[in-house]
């Protein structure tokens, strides 16, 4: 078999441990796997072999606002991040992904410039219903909506009445329907307007009380339309408690937070730095830690990035005003040594990897073929050493721009090698030949069962 290759590790995740084991690859799919070195495996020691991560929340914003970021920018990063699998939100891209010409516009422009394998979601906005289905048959993985201003026009906020529509739609397809949650309902106890570069005034414009309300509107609507129901980037602790209940009267209910949310604190976030600024805000320490044992006791059921970057200029890192920038973190790359870094003293690693890999596998129905070592799986592999400890710089972040919250950061768990569709596309702080592109599109319809 020509195209055969085999990799072995002292610490390769099977079967829900680690264990020393041979990956043999023939083309993109693993074909066998064998509980010892074999002769001629290229041995990476006791550097940890785990599935390629898959992170299910980014913005890659192309085509339309491809200087914000972009698919080629975009999979190179989550290529050095160990990330072998993203799904792109409905926005920011232009068309916004709310109706079949859209979506196929997008694929269009992914087209030759994919490092690693891209899926989409679709959009629901106010209008779009007669939508829905068409993007659903067409292979998105998912629905998102917002329940407060997006931060952009092209993607208005949705009420509960749209939402309460839409939901039977969905429903039909088993898919979820992804919700931003914030509902602007309550004052807000800021003084931003007057104090534009504070951390703490921009915290209080965002209160938790948004968040829980939304929350709670959602998993009244779940109960309702028995629709898969999935809260993204959780940031108030405040709401774990009825997302906890919610799971356990049997809502088919998920939650996702974020590594910043549990990587950063904000006390420690200094004024008139918009790097740090997104919605929902990154909260207090106390409010974090609880987030970090909701990910240990399974009320959070995962991990993502929500990359959403934008040029400097619209950051306003010159002005440090954080009234006007945009909300959002450059973080594709730093997912797994960032979530590491935050939950490596308070969680065994056994129960971190699956955060990474497993679990956004079987959200986004792809656990037949993504997240696991398995005979009869991609080939989507990561190499990383948790051990290794590295400072953020500058020049080794492939987004398309290099200003991000983790520069300086000293952070755990290097990755090695990223191994996309049994090809090795990272290695040694390396991108292999960019002229090839070896990352695929993922589709609903393209999944077999």
């Amino acid at each position: 078999m020509s195209n055969t290759k085999k990799i072995f590790s002292n610490r390769c995740w099977l079967d829900g441990k680690l264990q020393p084991a041979t990956i043999v690859i023939d083309g993109n799919k693993i074909v066998s796997i064998h509980t010892k070195l074999l002769y001629g495996a290229e041995d990476v020691a006791d550097n940890i072999l785990i599935p390629g991560i898959i992170d299910a929340h980014v913005h890659v914003n192309e085509p339309g606002r491809t200087d914000w970021e972009g698919f080629d920018t975009a999979t190179k990063a989550a290529a050095a991040g160990g990330i072998t699998t993203i799904v792109d939100m409905p926005l920011n891209a232009i068309p916004v992904t709310t109706t079949v010409n859209a979506l196929n516009e997008k694929i269009f422009a992914a087209k030759d410039k994919l490092h690693v394998n891209v899926g989409f979601y679709g959009g629901l906005i106010p209008g779009n219903k007669k939508d829905i289905e068409g993007l659903l048959q067409a292979g998105v993985l998912g629905i998102k909506c917002f329940l407060t201003h997006s931060g952009i026009d092209e993607f208005p906020n949705v009420v509960e009445k749209e939402i309460d529509e839409a939901m039977p739609v969905i429903a039909k397809y088993g898919l979820p329907l992804l919700a931003h949650c914030e509902l602007t309902n309550t004052k807000e106890n800021s003084r931003l307007a007057d104090f534009p570069k504070s951390y703490r005034h921009y915290l209080a414009s965002r209160p938790k009380q948004w968040e829980n309300d939304a929350i709670d509107l959602m998993i009244k609507l779940c109960r309702k339309n028995n629709c898969r129901t999935h809260i993204v980037h959780v940031s108030s602790a405040e709401a774990l408690k009825n997302i906890e209940k919610a799971k356990a009267e049997g809502l088919p209910l998920t939650a996702e937070t974020c590594a910043h949310y549990i990587y950063f604190n904000a006390e420690d976030i200094p004024d008139a730095n918009c790097l740090y600024k997104c919605a929902p805000p990154i909260r207090e320490k106390e409010n974090n830690e609880l987030l970090k044992t909701a990910l240990n006791t399974g009320v959070l059921d995962f991990i993502t990035t929500d990359h959403s970057p934008a040029p400097p200029a619209i950051k306003e890192l010159s002005s440090g005003n954080l009234a006007k920038a945009w909300g959002g973190i450059a973080g594709l790359q730093f997912l797994l040594p960032a979530s590491f870094t935050a939950l490596k003293e308070t969680m065994p690693i056994e129960k971190f990897i699956p955060l990474l890999t497993e679990h956004p596998a079987t959200f986004l129905k792809i656990a037949n073929k993504k997240g696991k070592l398995a005979v009869g799986y991609d080939a989507d592999i990561v190499v990383w050493n948790p051990d290794e400890k590295f400072v953020v710089q500058p020049k080794d972040i492939l987004h398309r721009y290099d200003c991000s919250p983790y520069n300086g950061q000293h952070l755990w768990g290097a990755v090695q090698q990223t191994i996309v569709n049994g090809v090795t596309v990272y290695q040694n702080k390396k991108l292999g030949s960019a002229e090839i592109k070896y990352g695929q599109l993922i589709l609903q319809n393209n999944i077999q069962s």
